[in-house]
């Protein structure tokens, strides 16, 4: 199936919306994929996987992996799209709210590496997970977020800060990052804390709440701009724009033979080094599992060696507002279709090879292709490409959508390039 890109790009959009959090990202892709007839399966359990058969599992509750199996997975190896659910921003600290001067203030922790301005003066919610003990005192998870804001990072007056057109807009990352939650005084009676907040809003008593993961998250929706709605902009394109063409990708382009799978992981943004972040072992774990079932461990280093694993996260795209950030010749534009991510150091996984496989795909696809290589004299990011080669032993490529904005609370793009990642992956998933 072709993909329309105009609908892929609305389609992402309200994806976005609906996953203010990681564990919602995974939750959500869990419904769409239960509704095309996949099988969920826990770790705990035996499978029964069979050639025709399409599952999917999750871990720790934001790290989901899903697969198609073909009629002879030894004889055309396995095509995998890993990507991640999380994106940079700030976490509710354990003991969050703080009142002395009358107001209520949630303390957080930066996760990752976001632009913190950009969080400034925005209507904020919280979104994650809420752990709670049940009946029986099993403590058990229960997704949870806000729709209406909650929270704000008031900005500090211009009268007050002289500089900070010249100096630009910084935040001491300790003692200035207290969100705006609420009033403590004495006339409006709101004098309890968030585990009592919580508790109302999921209707149960305070004292069952065990702990919880909450993201701060913007409540805009998505929306397009430009002259013709040409672009994009939400939170969180990074990274569930990728995670997002990679599921609409595997359920709309079956594997003949082999195995199509999808890997989405948390804690991307902090090192990926957690039992469900890419540095763990959920994908070895399940790719292991898969073929035992299916009697073809016997073939794991053959088919592992026709096997490419794409590695799916944006890519910086050219802004001529700043283009000393560049280097020209590899700087790819938005609307400009699918990013080979290169770096000489492995900090992108993409060899000779991979790029070739991948521009080859495109080409079949009937799709634009970029190339990205950051500059000498800045740091170059990483992906959870390198760590999965590294631990595989599979051919590995970075591939990605050019974005303007990365982990800014509000991120923009092309309306082109989510089709055009579509269409890409779905030719790779074609081939096997």
């Amino acid at each position: 199936m072709a993909a329309d890109d105009n609908a892929v790009a609305d389609d992402l959009l309200q994806f976005i919306d609906a996953a203010p959090s990681p564990w919602h990202a995974a939750a959500i892709m869990a419904t769409q994929l239960e509704s095309l007839g996949f099988q969920e399966l826990s770790e705990a359990d035996a499978w029964n996987v069979e050639p025709g058969g399409s599952y999917f599992v999750r871990r720790g509750g934001a790290s989901l992996i899903a697969f198609r199996i073909g009629t002879d997975p030894a004889a055309s190896g396995l095509r995998v799209i890993g990507a991640h659910t999380d994106s940079p921003g700030f976490r509710i600290r354990p003991v969050p709210v703080g009142g002395d001067d009358g107001l209520a203030k949630a303390s957080v922790e930066i996760y990752g590496g976001p632009i913190v301005a950009t969080f400034a003066d925005r209507d904020l919610t919280v979104a994650g997970v809420v752990w709670r003990h049940d009946d029986a005192g099993t403590v058990v998870p229960h997704l949870y977020s806000e729709d209406q804001p909650l929270l704000r990072l008031p900005n500090l007056a211009i009268h007050l800060n002289r500089g900070v057109n010249e100096d630009g807009l910084k935040f001491q990352l300790q003692d200035q990052l207290n969100l705006v939650l609420g009033d403590v005084s004495a006339s409006t009676g709101m004098n309890r804390g968030l585990p009592e907040f919580l508790a109302e809003r999921l209707g149960v008593d305070h004292e069952s709440i065990a702990g919880w993961e909450l993201a701060v998250a913007d409540t805009q929706p998505g929306a397009r701009f430009g002259w013709d709605g040409e672009y994009i902009a939400n939170s969180q394109l990074d990274n569930l724009a990728s995670c997002h063409a990679g599921l609409y990708a595997l359920v709309s382009q079956a594997p003949r033979e082999g195995i199509s799978v999808l890997a989405c992981f948390d804690h991307e943004e902090v090192g990926s080094e957690s039992h469900r972040g890419a540095g763990g072992s959920f994908l070895s774990d399940t790719l292991e599992r898969v073929l035992a079932a299916t009697d073809a461990h016997a073939n794991r280093h053959r088919m592992f060696a026709r096997s490419w694993l794409i590695s799916a996260d944006m890519a910086h795209a050219w802004n001529p507002n700043f283009p000393q950030a560049y280097d020209f010749a590899h700087a790819p534009r938005v609307n400009g279709g699918p990013v080979v991510k290169v770096n000489a150091k492995q900090r992108y996984a993409t060899d000779a090879e991979g790029e070739a496989y991948f521009r080859a795909a495109c080409a079949r696809a009937g799709v634009p292709v970029q190339r990205y290589v950051h500059r000498n004299d800045l740091p170059c990011g990483s992906t959870i490409g390198p760590i999965s080669a590294s631990r595989l032993g599979i051919r590995t490529v970075d591939v990605g959508s050019a974005m303007w904005a990365m982990h800014s609370v509000r991120e923009s793009g092309g309306a082109r390039d989510p089709g055009y990642l579509v269409r890409a992956f779905q030719a790779c998933f074609a081939e096997i």
